[in-house]
């Protein structure tokens, strides 16, 4: 009798394994600052999905089931969260707990702990500028949902991490460092359109780049940025290179990545994720 039930028990588990493809198994890690992954099931058109009130991206796995990926906020709390699709089906999915390391950080500028009153002034405009930019939703299919690694070398400061600069307590690390020479080439890990370049304070010179349906890359520190808005980048184009710029204390390449304007861990896309 436990021999039969442990056969069908490992038959359900391949049954279900072999039913997520390949993208789901890759991506569908729901807890905050994740990604959670739903079936939306076959047929054409293709549906239309959308979270928070936000559209979410579509794309089609194993050659004719679509499947919603859903960036989730860091902010999330655990528990049940709905997706809405356009052909009035709601989805339930459900929030995992994670919990995120600290990380504590010395700056000899202290402006850039607590800025001056010009300084927010300054910030404020910039923050406006780049939500905007990660507010863009185009549509088509993003070249690629494995990602490559921007620039070679380890990965340093994971995503999550609270971050306590001077003993004080700001905003959460919102993506990945990787610990890198200072001019060592950054690449699209997929292709896109830039969207943005700028020269910000906190992150210094920093390009955005659109993979479409709201997936959109950041990269910032940079010491040299090779592109501009409007450039459309092939699959492993140099858009710039490492550097410390803005709020830094020594040369790396931060990368954000973003899903429908929420900010996700870059390491689910890399097959780096851990919980």
């Amino acid at each position: 009798m436990m021999r039969s039930l442990l056969l069908l028990s490992a038959l359900l588990f391949s049954l279900t394994a072999h039913a997520e493809g390949f993208l789901t198994r890759l991506l569908n890690h729901p807890v905050p600052g994740g990604v959670a992954v739903l079936n939306l099931g076959d047929g054409s058109p293709p549906p239309q999905a959308s979270f928070n009130s936000k559209p979410v991206m579509v794309v089609k796995e194993e050659g004719t089931r679509w499947i919603a990926v859903v960036g989730i906020d860091l902010k999330t709390l655990p528990g049940e969260q709905t997706l809405r699709v356009n052909d009035g089906r709601t989805l339930s999915f459900t929030v995992q707990p994670k919990r995120y390391r600290e990380q504590h950080i010395k700056l000899a500028n202290k402006r850039q702990v607590n800025p001056l009153a010009q300084d927010l002034e300054r910030i404020n405009r910039e923050l406006a500028e780049q939500n905007k930019a990660y507010a863009t939703f185009t549509p088509g299919t993003p070249s690629n949902l494995l990602l490559d690694r921007p620039v070679s070398g380890p990965l340093s400061s994971p995503f999550g991490l609270r971050r306590f600069f001077n003993g004080e307590e700001r905003n959460p690390h919102s993506g990945l460092d990787f610990a890198a020479r200072l001019g060592t080439p950054i690449k699209a890990p997929a292709a896109g359109t830039v969207i943005l370049v700028g020269d910000y304070f906190f992150n210094g010179r920093t390009v955005f780049i659109d993979h479409g349906q709201g997936f959109i890359s950041m990269f910032c520190h940079l010491s040299a940025v090779d592109v501009k808005v409007g450039d459309t980048l092939t699959r492993g184009a140099v858009l710039g290179k490492v550097g410390m710029t803005g709020r830094a204390t020594g040369p790396h390449m931060h990368w954000n990545v973003s899903l429908n304007g929420s900010r996700v861990d870059p390491a689910i896309f890399i097959g780096a994720f851990t919980l």
